[in-house]
């Protein structure tokens, strides 16, 4: 039982009950909770500075996320023969905006790699890196030219993560050309032709095969002759309308290897002249071009016997432009030597990320 004074200290107690249970039932009847703070998205800033290739940044103003795509170096630490190239070619005619081309050796330690010209290294590797290579780095070993061209000196086997060359084993295949389907096809006019067979030589030896080859070819049937290798210079600008007037053209190559299939077939292809070849076996150029684009020396048992073939070609037309049936279908592409190459090592760089090391150059490449 409470007593007067007990219950005169527990009339404000309840007064105020009252007074807070009355504010809570108005608060729930007319105003209306926001329940916006439950999904809400938290918003953050990241400085500038701070910001890293695979940061992304979400501003206040907007949800759109923009990343900042990683950039591809390659160092190109001896340039091929000295030729100096547009180093923005990958970008303005293969639109690979990623890859960083240069020749700066203070990029040492950011480049993704490195691209070695072999005929450029000494034979004591003197003017290799002498820093340590950083461990994400890949070397690349870069040869256009055949083993019979190439030092073949100490020091090669261990070094060198990636092969970039003209054998289809290559780690980074180049070719001098290749075929390309046509969008449209288009019927084939033949170039006026005034001369039967010709051949274009700066480096004449008489012990290659080539030299021998002809010597006995050309005491068969005609053969127009220039270059420096016979005192008649010849400049780009006269090759292509030298070579487009010959039915033939000797395709031969300085040394016989695998695969080493250089631009003397593709350009003669590319001007409507039919390539004779001297090189790696009829199969061999049957990977690269039709059968029926080329004549193989290896096809006939003599000198003489191609010259007899020669001239059956030489006075049926019909039989000759049978040769000419593939350029319906496809159009011959050059490569830019160098720097197109390269551009071919950046994007392998950019798209394998597997650890790579070739134990034996050497014996790869020279046997």
């Amino acid at each position: 039982m409470t007593t007067p004074s007990t219950q005169s200290k527990l009339r404000p107690i309840l007064l105020t009950v009252l007074l807070l249970g009355g504010f809570m039932i108005f608060m729930l009847m007319y105003v209306k909770p926001s329940s916006q703070w439950l999904y809400e998205p938290v918003k953050s800033v990241v400085c500038p500075d701070q910001v890293t290739p695979t940061t992304e940044l979400v501003t206040t103003n907007t949800t759109k996320v923009q990343k900042e795509e990683k950039k591809t170096i390659l160092l190109v630490w001896l340039v091929p023969f000295g030729q100096q190239n547009d180093l923005n070619f990958c970008k303005s005619q293969f639109n690979m905006d990623y890859c960083i081309m240069t020749t700066d050796k203070n990029m040492y330690s950011k480049a993704d790699g490195l691209l070695f010209h072999h005929r450029d290294i000494r034979g004591d590797l003197s003017n290799l890196p002498k820093a340590q290579r950083p461990p994400h780095q890949k070397w690349i070993w870069m040869n256009m030219e055949s083993p019979s061209h190439s030092g073949n000196f100490n020091g090669l086997d261990d070094m060198f993560n990636l092969t970039l060359n003209y054998r289809r084993d290559a780690d980074i295949p180049a070719r001098y050309g290749y075929l390309v389907k046509k969008e449209n096809e288009k019927k084939f006019e033949l170039p006026n032709k005034n001369k039967l067979i010709c051949w274009i030589v700066s480096n004449y030896n008489p012990n290659h095969a080539r030299t021998k080859y002809f010597n006995e070819l050309r005491q068969h049937i005609e053969i127009s002759t220039f270059g420096r290798g016979f005192g008649r210079y010849v400049s780009d600008g006269d090759y292509a309308n030298i070579v487009s007037s010959c039915k033939f053209y000797l395709s031969f190559e300085n040394s016989v290897h695998t695969d080493y299939i250089t631009e003397k077939l593709y350009r003669p292809l590319s001007l409507g002249t039919v390539p004779v070849v001297l090189g790696p076996s009829r199969q061999n150029y049957e990977y690269f071009v039709p059968r029926d684009a080329f004549i193989h020396t290896n096809d006939f048992k003599s000198p003489k016997e191609l010259a007899d073939y020669l001239h059956v070609l030489e006075k049926n037309e019909t039989l000759y432009m049978r040769y000419f049936d593939w350029k319906q279908f496809y159009d011959v592409k050059g490569t830019s030597f160098w720097i197109e190459h390269a551009c071919r090592a950046c994007e392998h760089l950019r798209t394998d990320n597997r650890y790579n090391a070739f134990r034996s150059l050497r014996s790869w490449y020279w046997g």
